[in-house]
């Protein structure tokens, strides 16, 4: 019985003082929010400019594609 009624009053004094810093604007430090990281960007054959540069000149020379 003498357990039960000192675990009631700390929950009771942890409540009292829990509320009192609430009112008065004390609160505990917020914990730093994760930032989501990105996903990599997916780079695809038509953002490499030798690439770009074959197209162009297979484009150009289609009976020769191995011409400069």
């Amino acid at each position: 019985m003498k357990f039960l009624l000192v675990v009631i009053l700390v929950a009771l004094t942890v409540y009292l003082v829990v509320r009192a810093a609430q009112r008065t604007g004390v609160t505990p430090p917020a914990r730093p929010q994760r930032r989501r990281l990105e996903p990599p960007r997916v780079i695809g054959p038509d953002d490499d400019p030798d690439f770009l540069r074959d197209l162009d000149r297979k484009r150009r020379h289609p009976e020769d594609p191995d011409s400069p």
